[in-house]
Order: C-alpha cells, then sequence, then structure tokens
C-alpha cells in the first residue's frame, strides 16, 4: 500500500429479509469455519508447533492431510481461509507475549546488560527462540549463528534459557489458558470469512457460494458498491439479515484549509470538547447512560430468571442495535468535529489504563460502558484519512492545573475554580487548554 492510502474497512447491509432456508446454508458454513479454527488453536497454540507457524506451509500440508475438510464438507475456499485466520490469531498472541517479555527484560534491574542484549537476540531470532522454548540444539544461518556465538561468551546460557522458559510459561500460556476461558464463553458461530473467488457482485446484491457445488444464494444489499478483495460475512439469523466488511484502500486527503492547532478533552457526557469550549457529541452521555442501564436491568433479570432458560438471542439483537446507535451517532460527531475545526494537529491525553470501580455501581457500570476505546480508535482512522496528525501529551494532573497561571485549582459541578488567579470556565474547557498548552511546549509522548 502506497504511503498516500490508508486502509478502512466499509460496511455493506442486506436490503431484505434472508429466507430461512438460505440462513440456515449460511450458518452451516459459519459452524464448519468455527470448528476449523478451533482444531487449529488446540493444535498448533502450544510451544512444540512454534517451528511451524513461520511461514505456514508446514501447517497448511498437515491440515490439507488431516481429512477435516472433507469431513466437514466445506469448500477449500472456506477451509483454508479460517485455518489462516485461526493462525493469525495464535501469532498474534506470540507477538504479545514478546512485546511483554522484552518489556520485562528492559525493566529487570537484575540482568546485566550483556545479559538483556542475549535475551533480546533470542526474542527476535525465531529459531532461536523455538529451539530454546523446545530445548532443542540451535540450527541458524552462519552470519546469526556467528553473532550468537559472540554474545553467548559474555553470559551463562543456561542461566538464561531457563529464565526465557520461565517468562514465557509464567506469560504466554497463562494468557492463552485465559483467552480461551474467555472465548468459550462467547465462542458462536458468528460469521466467516469469503475469498473473491466465492462470491460474485450482480444485479443488485452479492452471490455467495455455499457447501452445495455450484450453489449460490443471493443476497440483496442496500448499496450497489463492488469490492474485489477478502470480505467477512457476518450473521444475524434472529433479524434475518446480514453485514459485510469490506478492507479498502482509500486515497489520503490534504486539505489547504486545515491549519489549527486543537487541544482535546475526552468525557463520558460530552465526547470531545476543545480549548475554545467547543463541544461535540453532546448526547454521548444519554446513550450511554441508557445502554448502561438497559445492560444492568437484563443482567439482573437474566439471572433472576436462568431456571426458565430464557435464552440469549433478543438480548443480544437489542444489544447490537444500542452498539450500533452509538457508533452511528460518534462517527457523526466526529466527522462534524473535522469539518467544523479544520484542524492540522490534534494535541489529546493518553488514554489511562482501567480503574478499580468505586463505590458506586451505578456509575461503574456506565463507566465500563464507556466507548473511549472506540472514540479514540474512529478519531485516528478518520485523522489519517484526512491527513491530520494526532499527538499524545503527558496528563499527569492536567485537570486540576489552571490553563492561565499554572496554579491548581478545583473542581464543581462541571467548572474549574482557581483561587490563585481567580479564572473560572467549564471543567473540560480548561482541561483541553492544558492538553494544548503542554503540546505546544514539547511535552509529547514520543
Amino acid at each position: 500500500m502506497s504511503s498516500d492510502t490508508v486502509c478502512k474497512t466499509v460496511h455493506q447491509y442486506s436490503k431484505a429479509p434472508i429466507s430461512a432456508e438460505d440462513m440456515r446454508k449460511l450458518q452451516e458454513i459459519a459452524e464448519d469455519y468455527r470448528k476449523v479454527k478451533k482444531y487449529v488453536y488446540q493444535r498448533y497454540s502450544g510451544i512444540g508447533s512454534l517451528a511451524k507457524l513461520y511461514p505456514g506451509y508446514t501447517i497448511q500440508n498437515e491440515m490439507t492431510d488431516s481429512g477435516l475438510r472433507a469431513e466437514l464438507g466445506l469448500p477449500s475456499v472456506y477451509f483454508y481461509l479460517a485455518m489462516f485466520d485461526a493462525l493469525g490469531d495464535i501469532k498474534g498472541q506470540w507477538t504479545r507475549t514478546k512485546s511483554k517479555l522484552l518489556k520485562l527484560i528492559g525493566q529487570n534491574e537484575n540482568l546485566s546488560a550483556e545479559e538483556k542484549h542475549y535475551l533480546r537476540f533470542l526474542l527476535k531470532v525465531n529459531n532461536a527462540f523455538t529451539a530454546v522454548l523446545n530445548q532443542e540444539m540451535m540450527v541458524l544461518p552462519k552470519e546469526i549463528q556467528k553473532k550468537h556465538q559472540e554474545l553467548a561468551v559474555e553470559v551463562d546460557t543456561e542461566k538464561m534459557h531457563r529464565y526465557l522458559c520461565r517468562q514465557v510459561r509464567k506469560y504466554h500460556i497463562s494468557n492463552a489458558r485465559q483467552e480461551k476461558e474467555g472465548k468459550k464463553q462467547t465462542e458462536s458461530a458468528t460469521g466467516f470469512a469469503i475469498a473473491e473467488r466465492a462470491y460474485r457482485y450482480g444485479d443488485g446484491g452479492i452471490y455467495i457460494s455455499t457447501k452445495e457445488n455450484r450453489k449460490r444464494i443471493f443476497v440483496p444489499l442496500t448499496d450497489n458498491n463492488q469490492y474485489k478483495s477478502q470480505l467477512y460475512v457476518r450473521l444475524f439469523p434472529e433479524e434475518a439479515r446480514i453485514e459485510i466488511k469490506a478492507s479498502v484502500n482509500v486515497t489520503v486527503r490534504s486539505h489547504e484549509d486545515y491549519t489549527n492547532q486543537i487541544g482535546l478533552a475526552m468525557g463520558m457526557y460530552t465526547m470531545l470538547t476543545t480549548h475554545e469550549g467547543h463541544s461535540y457529541g453532546e448526547k454521548l452521555g444519554e446513550y450511554q447512560t441508557s445502554y448502561a442501564d438497559w445492560i444492568r436491568e437484563q443482567t439482573g433479570s437474566y439471572h433472576r430468571n436462568r431456571a426458565d432458560n430464557p435464552g440469549r438471542k433478543k438480548y443480544q439483537a437489542k444489544k447490537n442495535r444500542y452498539e450500533e446507535q452509538m457508533h452511528s451517532y460518534i462517527n457523526h460527531e466526529l466527522n462534524r468535529f473535522l469539518k467544523e475545526e479544520k484542524p492540522q494537529k490534534i494535541y489529546i491525553v493518553k488514554l489511562p489504563g482501567a480503574k478499580a470501580g468505586g463505590v458506586n455501581r451505578k456509575i461503574n457500570n456506565s463507566v465500563s460502558m464507556w466507548q473511549r476505546g472506540y472514540i479514540r480508535k474512529r478519531l485516528e482512522q478518520k485523522c489519517r484519512e484526512q491527513s491530520v496528525e494526532i499527538v499524545e501529551v503527558l496528563g499527569k494532573g492536567i485537570s486540576m492545573e489552571c490553563s492561565h497561571c499554572g496554579a491548581s485549582g478545583s473542581r464543581k459541578s462541571g467548572t474549574f475554580y482557581c483561587e490563585a488567579c481567580g479564572y473560572t470556565v467549564e471543567e473540560k474547557t480548561n482541561t483541553a487548554q492544558n492538553v494544548l498548552k503542554r503540546g505546544m511546549e514539547g511535552k509529547a509522548i514520543i
């Protein structure tokens, strides 16, 4: 992808209710797709399969010989997509583990500089990392082997190998187990990926291949857009509809009139406030509160009536509608913000990690439903598309600092007061002004 394009996910929707028979055929594909992914997770997510993950041809050959595709009667176009989908998840987990270990190694004061260098080498070289975890002889290319020998002279390699194995057991295996347990709670056949040769656009809709040879079902769509890439089909059987996601490369737009430097403060009730006091997403709090109240009510009702096995289909359908309404509103307000503020650069505080709950359960529930991660993700995407730069600034004490004199102030009922200089302003506006001030002073997070 060239530097003047950015990847974007677009959505398409079915226009008319899908017949029960056609939905059943799509669900069969989704269920088999899930089974293939589960098989790959169980067989290749362990340490013993590390050597097979890159580039993955060994796993592909083993999956072909496994007989699973014939057993399921699943077309190869779906079978191999499911396989590579699962392998992508497994590789992602290993990548996160290595990143975690690199961070821990850097922070470990008990390790010497030479030991840290050697451990980083093992994490960087896949063959070395695999050999250590599997307690095998290390076979490396000539130049890399020479580098390994130079580093090994300075450290106790046995000790370092044992240390690395302990850390992997502690972080990777425990995290993988947690992810597996989490997936059990939500594991369902909700959709599947589809390659270009398994679908065809035409007649105002899309033709999708089924498990039957040379049989496709037709789904009319709400738009006439056509894509030539891998798609993801998400099923909503209780609503007799589908949603299609496509990744496309869009040209980055550059605006000559986008010249402003903007300080932003994010909030749970008002989505964005600028340093000039302009607000965007003022109704977000209403959406959030309504959503959180409904979730809390439904959770209590479910636990009270669990013996009657009420099911979760209607619950999930309404939950999706709540989220779709919120997300539609968020995207609309972000578009309005960019159009009206015309920013060249946006300064924003780095999002803090999740905090422990307070004493008010209702407030805790609303905070847990806050869409701040989605808002930030969409803001970053839209800024990339419009050539707008986002800069993160240091946020410690930023909401209690007076943006005029720098003294510590107080907040009450949404207003900031500074006793030192008498400055009074809406608290989010004060925060946004401090964000801009710190950004202009170069107090950015690199």
